[in-house]
């Protein structure tokens, strides 16, 4: 598989750098090395974002590739029977922990195994997804940070800069749990903001241009939520979008960088070191996943896309609270 370094470094923008002095690594003793699979979804800069956190973290906590830790990672290329075949075989290698990104890889892995330790990123409510008992007490081999994204502050901007909007386009995988969640969510904050909606839902990638299209001249802004399949196709949203003059309000920052036009949102990178903190806590203290709650960050950051703003002929704040 791909080195680990030339998969992220690519996909790695901007907005998640981090900041500040770098702290030197610091090897924790073990006299056994130990196996750590990666599985993730799809590329795309949110996902990558929180794979390199999560490796980063685990390093800033002593745990080095290539020293004390084997780690083996595989992207699925969004495809469910590789992230099953993926699965399969860190199971079979006996992984001693295995960190699963977006949902269906977790759906993927947590099928297979109810003893390896297995973390979860990218999972907007593991709980509907069927991969702990509850978010607060999961009760399995599963635990790890949730994406839930904040849909109502995001509806909210398009209340405060298009306040002209009639009806906004609800952009989704009908196939993928955590957009279904998070649509619902958006439709409620819609009718809070006095919006009609229109879905316009896609079972595939190759359906993505038809479907934006088929907005066009129905809808006055279009919202997608933190979706692996319209993130990896956000540049063929984004060309039909702009060339009709459409915003588009989106889930995350990746998704600005791939041309939406703006968000309030996590940060992935981020995201995958709060996960590698859990990491640490099973690895070296013997945490258990079933007593380790879901957890969610706090902070949410502001993003636009200032040449799809030029394009569209608007002027959006550059910071936002």
């Amino acid at each position: 598989m791909k080195k680990i370094a030339a998969v992220l470094a690519a996909a790695a923008f901007a907005g998640l750098a981090l900041t500040g002095c770098e702290k030197k690594a610091k090897a924790v003793p073990s006299d056994k090395v130990l196996k750590i699979g990666i599985i993730q979804l799809v590329e795309h800069p949110a996902l990558d974002s929180n794979c390199k956190g999560f490796i980063d973290g685990l390093a800033e906590a002593g745990y080095i590739d290539g020293q004390n830790i084997t780690i083996d990672l595989h992207n699925a290329q969004g495809d469910q029977g590789n992230c099953i075949t993926i699965a399969n075989k860190f199971v079979n290698d006996k992984d001693d922990l295995i960190f699963a990104i977006a949902t269906p890889a977790a759906q993927a892995v947590a099928n297979l195994t109810d003893s390896i330790p297995v973390l979860i990123s990218s999972v907007t409510d593991p709980q509907s997804a069927k991969l702990v008992k509850s978010n607060e007490k999961p009760g399995t081999n599963v635990t790890g940070t949730s994406d839930l994204t904040p849909v109502n502050a995001q509806i909210s901007l398009i209340k405060e800069f298009f306040p002209e909007t009639k009806t906004v386009g609800l952009m989704y995988c009908s196939s993928e749990q955590n957009s279904v969640f998070q649509i619902d969510m958006a439709k409620k904050a819609c009718d809070a903001a006095g919006f009609k909606y229109i879905e316009g839902s896609v079972s595939n990638s190759n359906e993505i241009q038809q479907v934006t299209q088929s907005l066009v001249g129905k809808v006055d802004v279009i919202y997608i939520p933190t979706d692996n399949m319209l993130a990896a196709g956000m540049a063929t949203v984004s060309q039909v979008a702009t060339a009709n003059g459409i915003p588009t309000v989106v889930g995350e920052e990746g998704m600005v960088q791939s041309g939406g036009l703006v968000t309030m949102g996590i940060n992935y990178y981020e995201l995958g070191k709060q996960t590698a903190a859990m990491a640490v806590q099973i690895l070296k203290d013997g945490a258990k996943p079933a007593s380790m709650p879901i957890q969610y960050l706090s902070n949410c950051n502001y993003s636009k896309n200032k040449e799809i703003e030029k394009a569209l002929g608007l002027s959006l704040p550059d910071s936002h609270n």
